[in-house]
């Protein structure tokens, strides 16, 4: 028997408005297949509509079950432009979890930073006021769960860019653009699913 061929990986940066699929029911929205061609590859979880960043494809069943399965908890780093000015109490709850349709959110991490550098949008956001940034980390992921979370806390979200999953990156990626992940990469993130699987379960 030939070894068993190695899982192919790849890191795409969705741009805002494309369908996280490859077929659309509507026939009428851009998904990956305008961008991706590559055949045999699934996404590896989704990002809504209206999100950016990244997303990550594979043609290897177990490893995309893997990272979606709730159990396993991989972290994933967001950037999120929201409504109003944050206050510190806002982040704080974020951080200790709030209520999203009758359950706590697990806990995550939450920080104002600086209006970052990113690339611009087809449709750009029009805020009515002033408007925070806030990197939030999560080890779960409900449907649009940021933004349930910072309507929670009094924040609406405007803008959602997924900047990492576990250990990669969009980095050195434009919306649209997308490359294979490198062996070394695919090793320390099946490590830190891995790890995850080890913790036990809970909030934290």
């Amino acid at each position: 028997m030939g070894q068993a061929k190695p899982s192919r990986v790849l890191a795409f940066y969705k741009p805002y408005g494309v369908l996280c699929a490859f077929t659309d029911s509507e026939g009428q929205r851009p998904t990956l297949k305008d961008y991706i061609p590559v055949e045999d590859v699934y996404a590896a979880g989704r990002l809504d509509l209206d999100s950016e960043g990244l997303l990550l494809l594979s043609d290897d069943g177990d490893l995309i079950h893997r990272l979606t399965d709730p159990q396993h908890k991989v972290a994933k780093t967001y950037l999120v432009q929201v409504e109003g000015e944050v206050n510190q109490e806002a982040i704080a709850a974020l951080v200790q979890g709030v209520e999203v349709k009758g359950r706590m959110t697990q806990r995550s991490q939450a920080m104002l930073v600086p209006e970052p550098v990113l690339p611009d949008r087809d449709k750009p956001v029009t805020p009515h006021g002033p408007t925070s940034w806030i990197r939030i980390v999560l080890k779960e992921g409900k449907k649009r769960q940021i933004r349930h979370m910072t309507a929670a806390v009094g924040f609406p979200t405007l803008r959602l860019v997924r900047l990492s999953i576990g250990n990669i990156t969009v980095e050195g990626l434009t919306p649209g653009q997308w490359r294979d992940v490198t062996p070394v990469e695919l090793a320390r993130l099946k490590d830190l699913i891995a790890a995850a699987a080890r913790r036990k379960p809970g909030r934290g």
